[in-house]
This record gives structure tokens, C-alpha cells and sequence, in this order.
């Protein structure tokens, strides 16, 4: 079979591609690196036009990375995905879904597991990254605790993904109604290999 095998030619044949085939003309200095990532991650270069993200979310999350603050997941997946060796200050990267004292508070808050796990941020959340690549009740968890007063993370990448309160809870975080820099995908497409990416164009570079 003849196919490509060199890593470094397939990287830049791949985002060669992406710069031709995708309308990138409409973004941000700030906003193309993350757009070239997430197509990449996805394959799909028409998401460019529902990227939104404050301005500031780049430089933000570089200072609390730098500063040693965790990156703090939804799911399992979502942390795998994000390059460990580009993390400035070898962050810890934290995921409470299967925390053992996850379940409880799901039941008593009757509430997804996912939501109840954003219960136990608490002493770490005020100017972490948060990275939610799956769970939309997580990211309305998340904002609720915000409309609250609770502590606040100095950056949200939030790309969960699916048919229920995907799109819903994507659009309220783009209404930027807490201040916090943050960059999410609009509508119902997501996942965590997207959310990696996102951190990861902002740690690595975008064709890295």
C-alpha cells in the first residue's frame, strides 16, 4: 500500500489542507489557532463560523497555567486528550466523575453524575482552566455554582457535545454574562477529542 507515513508531512500536508478548504477570513488572530485545531481534531471544516471566544481566553489560560493552577475535567476522556508535556508547570489535570463520593451527591442533588462531580471543585476551581468535553449538565452545573457567587476559574474551554442541552448550555456560556475569557463551539457538535484540542492549541500551538 502506498500512503503517507512521516508524521512531520502528514501534520503539514493536514493543516495545509485545512487553510484551503476552510473559511477562516472571519476569525480573530486569537480565535484561528484554536479554529485549525479543532478542525483537526474533527474533521469538519465548517465549524469555523460557530467558534466563539472571548479574546483574552488565550492569555488567560496561559497565566493560570503558568502560575500552577490544575486543568480541571468533566470526563476521563476530556483529560486524555490534552498534551501533557506542553503543560507549563506539569499542572495536574483533575477529573472527580468516578470520585467515589460522586454518586451520593448525584442522588441528592437529583442530578447526572457529571453535575454532581462539579460539587467537588470546590478548593480548586478558583483560577483553574476548566475542560468539559462531554457533558452538557456539567457546564450548566458550572455556571449555576458561577450565578451563585462560588469561586471562579480563570478560564472555560467548554465543548460538550449531544442532543439534549448541548447547544443550550453553549449559548448561555457565550453570553459572557460572568466574565470569565472563554471559547466554546455553538450547537450540538463537540466531544472531548475538540476540548483537548482547544487547550492544546493554546499550550502547543496550532500545528504542533
Amino acid at each position: 500500500m502506498d500512503y503517507l507515513k512521516d508524521p512531520a508531512a502528514i501534520y503539514r500536508s493536514s493543516f495545509a489542507t485545512i487553510r484551503a478548504e476552510a473559511d477562516l477570513s472571519s476569525l480573530s488572530p486569537e480565535a484561528e489557532p484554536l479554529a485549525v485545531r479543532l478542525i483537526h481534531a474533527c474533521g469538519m471544516t465548517d465549524i469555523a463560523g460557530d467558534l466563539r471566544l472571548r479574546p483574552d481566553v488565550v492569555s488567560a489560560v496561559r497565566s493560570a497555567l503558568g502560575a500552577g493552577k490544575p486543568v480541571l475535567t468533566d470526563c476521563e476522556m476530556a483529560g486524555a486528550a490534552v498534551i501533557r508535556r506542553h503543560l507549563p508547570a506539569g499542572n495536574p489535570v483533575l477529573c472527580t466523575l468516578n470520585d467515589p463520593r460522586t454518586p451520593e451527591i448525584a442522588a441528592r442533588l437529583k442530578t447526572t453524575r457529571s453535575a454532581a462531580a462539579i460539587e467537588l471543585w470546590e478548593p480548586v476551581l478558583d483560577g483553574a482552566v476548566v475542560l468539559i468535553g462531554n457533558a452538557p449538565t456539567a457546564l450548566f452545573a458550572l455556571l449555576e455554582r458561577l450565578e451563585m457567587a462560588g469561586p471562579r476559574p480563570a478560564a472555560i474551554l467548554a465543548f460538550p457535545v449531544g442532543f439534549v442541552g448541548a447547544a443550550e448550555s453553549k449559548a448561555l456560556l457565550a453570553e459572557d454574562l460572568f466574565d470569565i475569557p472563554f471559547a466554546t463551539l455553538l450547537g450540538r457538535r463537540g466531544g472531548s477529542a475538540m476540548a483537548g484540542a482547544a487547550l492544546n492549541a493554546i499550550t502547543a500551538g496550532p500545528e504542533t
